[in-house]
Parts: structure tokens; sequence; C-alpha cells
């Protein structure tokens, strides 16, 4: 199937009233691209990461809608509210752009963008891609993160890679906050754990990480996952356990980090290991504070780009 898209290109003054009538005329799913400010509680909230860098905005707004099928009774109907509207308000352009796109290249685009990549010894590669082993690469991970996020060719997750490649020993217990597609947990049994857990709150992400696990011939019985705030929730932490985990690696939010460093604490035994990231660079030395705080002495700090790691050890 193949869907149409039209992009309306207008000003945000207009923006509110094209809506309404869009509207109006059965079309739902909206799409609006523009450069006006998104307050805190919309994006981000206190989550400096997650706030967007905007450009200055310059009034213009692109309405975006998709149709199955081509109606040019609909879209009559559509130009003739933007020409209404442009009697009493600016509507800039007043035009609309008409795209058709192919249902597979609707659903799979991003894939263009992930391909092959190498961190060590190590290869991960999405599950579509043919390629060669490198010279000096012995294990090799196949992954299709699917709705979830995880390829694990993020810097963060580099960081956590690294940093796993170079601490974890064979029959290690591993707890995997925030597992996503499993990309971490998958390094983690390649590289010797015996046993290892994960969190997250996203539902998706436990069908996903098997489904990784399969392709990749690993051993489901040596994973658990548990979907839920492990921040908040006792019962949860009561079933992922205290004293536990040799190695607890964290690639989520600075500001994650610091609300679960207790958790964390009492999680993982003493003498072993935080590797966390997904901290932006100006949040450092809050998160060593908080891990400070609860008993963590810091070993080990690497930065790629704006991404920071820190390894710490439970004392």
């Amino acid at each position: 199937m193949n869907y149409i898209k039209y992009t309306i290109n207008t000003r945000t003054t207009a923006c509110d009233d094209i809506c309404y009538e869009l509207t109006s005329l059965g079309l739902s799913a909206l799409e609006i691209e523009d450069n006006l400010p998104v307050h805190d509680e919309i994006q981000g909230k206190d989550y400096e990461e997650l706030q967007p860098d905007m450009p200055i905005d310059d009034g213009l707004c692109k309405i975006i809608f998709y149709l199955e099928t081509k109606d040019d009774n609909l879209i009559n109907k559509v130009k003739s509210v933007i020409e209404d509207i442009g009697s009493y308000s600016d509507i800039g352009e007043g035009t609309i752009k008409e795209e058709v796109l192919e249902d597979e290249d609707y659903l799979n685009k991003w894939k263009e963008y992930f391909h092959a990549f190498e961190v060590g010894d190590l290869l991960i590669k999405p599950t579509w891609e043919q390629t060669d082993t490198p010279k000096g690469v012995y294990k090799c991970i196949s992954i299709d993160p699917g709705t979830t996020f995880g390829t694990g060719a993020h810097e963060t997750t580099k960081l956590c890679i690294e940093g796993l490649q170079k601490n974890l020993h064979s029959g290690d217990e591993v707890l995997d906050l925030g597992f996503g597609s499993g990309i971490l947990s998958m390094v983690a049994l390649l590289y010797g754990a015996s046993q290892v857990s994960g969190t997250d709150i996203d539902p998706n992400c436990v069908d996903a990480a098997y489904s990784n696990f399969k392709v990749n011939n690993l051993d489901t019985n040596k994973a658990t996952f548990y979907i839920g705030d492990i921040t908040e929730d006792k019962e949860l932490q009561e079933k992922v356990g205290y004293g536990r985990y040799d190695i607890v690696v964290a690639n989520i939010l600075a500001d994650i980090i610091i609300e679960m460093s207790s958790v964390i604490s009492k999680a993982i035994k003493k003498g072993g290991l935080l590797i966390s990231s997904g901290i932006i660079d100006f949040k450092e030395e809050e998160v060593k504070a908080s891990l400070q705080n609860v008993g963590f002495k810091v070993l080990e700090i690497n930065h790629l780009g704006e991404w920071v790691n820190i390894t710490a050890i439970k004392e």
C-alpha cells in the first residue's frame, strides 16, 4: 500500500485555524513542523538532555497529513479552507505539496542510517545487512531494534560496551537498567556473564530483546527482563534483588541515574561495578556527587563527543 503525504506551507499565525478546519473535514493525526519554543512541560521537563535545541523562530509552519488514496474532492476543500483563512490571517505561501510514499519506505526509511560498525573486537550489524567479519573482530551481534531504542551505534551505548569489554569477568551477574533492545545484555552474555537481568519502562522492549537474543542464538533462560520504574516500585526492586550483581550497566539519562543511585547501590555487591552513561557532559559532576553519596568510588571517566561514561565501584 502507498501513502500520499500532503504538506501545507503556511505560517504559525494561521496554523491553529487551518488545523481546526482540517479536523472538521475528517483529517486527523496532523503533524506540525515549526520553530516555536517548546515548553519544558511538553518535552524534556527537568531533563535538559531532552530539551530540543531549536533554531530561531522564523514564523513559518508546515502542516502535514496523509491519505491512503487520492481524493481530489477533499483536497479541493482543503485548498478552499486555506483560501478562506487567508482572507483574514497571514497564511504565507498557502501552498500544498503532494508526495507519494511507498509503504515499505514509509516504515523502514530509518534503516538507511544503521550500518555495521565495530567496538573493539565486537562487530554489531543490522539483521538485514550481510557483512564480512573484519580482521581482528572475534565476536558478532546482529540486531533489529524495531520500535525500541538501542542499535548500539550511539556514543553512550559504545561507552557502555567498552566498559563491559574491559571490566566483565566470566561468571559475573549483570543488571541492565533501561535494557531497550537488549544490546548491552547480549554483549554481557557474549563476554561471559552467567546471568543478566534488566528493567525498562517500555513494554515493547521485552519482545524486542528476546527476539534479538534468538537471532543471536543466545540462551533466553539466562535473561530475565522486567517492566516498571525501579526507582519507585518497591516490589520490582525486590524482584531484581539486593546485593546481587557484580556489574550494573545503566545507559540512561543523567538525572535518572541520580534519582536511582540509591537503588543501584542496594542492588550491587560490595566491590561490584557500575558502568553508566547517557550522561551529558554538563551533568558529569552532579552524577559523580550522587554516586559518591551512596557509597561509590569513581574509578574511571571517559568522554565521547558530548557524552560521558562513569565507571564506579561499590565500596
